[in-house]
């Protein structure tokens, strides 16, 4: 059992978040899953991540000092979605590379700033220790 279930980020215009991480999903093998009205529901094989209005009406804002982490299945993938990413309107907040400073080994990442402020990680032989660093 994974110890997160799902996460969600609020967002204002559902369509056009929407496009964005289905654009920045594709290398990783994420996919749109379940759609409707106001919500936009992503993940592999089930549901991980959503894209939804803030509950409470107010406007959505990012978090400050928190970031998401999509994994990815190779280092060809993280360079992909970082792609991916920027043609779609993110912000560059790491090119990809070896993470030297990170406590564990061979970690490969990227960091991007989505249109809306969250910032994302794409990590590939992130902290879990049973994946293939290379």
């Amino acid at each position: 059992m994974t110890m997160i279930d799902h996460l969600s980020l609020g967002v204002a215009d559902i369509s056009a978040a929407c496009g964005f991480y289905a654009r920045l999903f594709e290398p990783l093998g994420i996919n749109c899953l379940a759609a409707g009205d106001g919500f936009a529901a992503f993940g592999r094989d089930r549901i991980a991540f959503l894209l939804l209005p803030p509950f409470d009406g107010k406007p959505a804002s990012a978090g400050n000092g928190a970031h998401v982490a999509f994994a990815a299945p190779s280092r060809e993938a993280v360079d992909a979605a970082h792609a991916a990413g920027l043609s779609a309107g993110a912000g560059d907040e790491g090119a990809p590379g070896v993470r030297a400073a990170y406590p564990m080994p061979n970690v490969y990442a990227a960091y991007l700033r989505d249109p809306w402020g969250n910032k994302l990680e794409i990590v590939h032989a992130g902290f879990s220790a049973s994946q293939d660093p290379a």
